[in-house]
């Protein structure tokens, strides 16, 4: 879950972990270590017809989900880090 200073959501106040509750590390509203942030708009035919949900998960808590995955996620190398 991020907390932000401003209404219009450009400086990140705080993260926490949406698993674990755990505060992820920040330095001037940059995020330091490894987070997922999850979003999923729901449309028709599902029982959330127009929510949005979004969450953040820490590394730890992002490897523990994909690990009970059936199919493993797709993994792919980036050459360049952004």
């Amino acid at each position: 879950m991020r907390w932000y200073l401003e209404p219009d959501k450009r400086t990140v106040e705080k993260i926490v972990c949406n698993q674990c509750g755990r505060e992820l590390k920040l330095e001037n509203g940059i995020v330091q270590e490894g987070v997922f942030k999850g979003e999923a708009r729901w449309g028709y035919f599902s029982g959330k017809d127009g929510e949005t949900h979004t969450f953040d998960l820490c590394e730890a808590c992002y490897d523990r989900l994909i690990r009970s995955f059936q199919i493993p996620a797709a993994v792919e190398e980036d050459t360049e880090l952004l």
